[in-house]
């Protein structure tokens, strides 16, 4: 049995389908495997913002990560061609340096879609910098970690259908590992309650009008700003506004190629 399918089986639960039914699992969030069909969607004029700014320190490569290679081609390619591929996304925008964007020349001259944005200093600068590129008469923004090469078109489309109907959606999975929070990183003050923790993923996806208005967009980035936060994913921006974020359940194999060690794992699960 492949990695993927048995992590799939047996590690959590399935996709997102708003209109289907409700997953009865913990923190209420809705799930539903998609019966081996492939989701169908009305969804239309979606911008998706591609992170692919990152030095990647912690690989200890000599090229930034999204640039190794993953079963014959560069990880950022993976993400970028199941991009291209999904109905309904009308811009790509790759946040990437300029010294990298010559390698995608093959993909920016056959498909006129593909734009770039400069890395900023922090994730959110990448962000913001991204935005600046989308379209104006965009419905949805997505956002993807290009050192996720392992997302699923279904995740993808679930993640997005969510944010048509509740603004805002992020892809997660219930926390597996038992958490503890310490205020001085030696002692443990208290165990947090498992059931109420999920791990992040991406895609992020909002509507254009809840991010991307202008006095909303300042207001976000104000409040990061005066609380002197590093934010580290998306939904943190529209959190401080306050505004609701549906969780879309995903899967485990959607894993974030961050070390060494990741590399074998993505490619068993490929």
């Amino acid at each position: 049995m492949a990695l993927r399918s048995f992590l799939r089986k047996g590690s959590g639960p399935g996709l997102v389908v708003p209109s289907v039914g409700k997953w009865k699992g913990r923190g209420g969030a809705s799930s539903l495997r998609a019966s081996g069909k492939k989701q169908e969607s009305a969804i239309d004029d979606v911008s998706v913002i591609l992170l692919a700014g990152g030095v990647g320190s912690r690989m200890k490569a000599d090229r930034p990560k999204q640039f190794l290679e993953l079963e014959g081609k560069p990880i950022l390619r993976h993400s970028l061609e199941l991009f291209m591929k999904i109905q309904g996304v009308t811009r790509i925008v790759i946040v990437i340096a300029p010294e990298y964007r010559d390698s995608l020349a093959d993909v920016t001259k056959k498909d006129a879609r593909i734009c770039f944005a400069e890395p900023g200093k922090e994730r959110q600068d990448s962000v913001f910098n991204g935005l600046q590129e989308t379209a104006l008469d965009t419905s949805l923004i997505c956002i993807h970690d290009a050192a996720r090469p392992l997302v699923t078109e279904q995740e993808i489309l679930s993640c997005m259908n969510d944010a048509l109907e509740h603004g805002a959606a992020v892809l997660a999975v219930p926390m597996k590992a038992t958490v503890k929070e310490s205020e001085d990183g030696k002692f443990v003050l208290r165990t947090i309650e498992r059931s109420r923790l999920w791990e992040i993923h991406t895609p992020q996806v909002r509507e254009k009008e809840q991010i991307i208005r202008p006095a909303l967009l300042r207001e976000g980035f104000k409040k990061v700003k005066e609380l002197n936060l590093a934010v580290t994913d998306d939904v943190s921006i529209i959190e401080q506004l306050p505004a609701p974020v549906k969780i879309t359940v995903g899967e485990y194999t959607n894993i974030k190629i961050t070390t060494p060690e990741d590399m074998p794992m993505a490619r068993s699960i490929l």
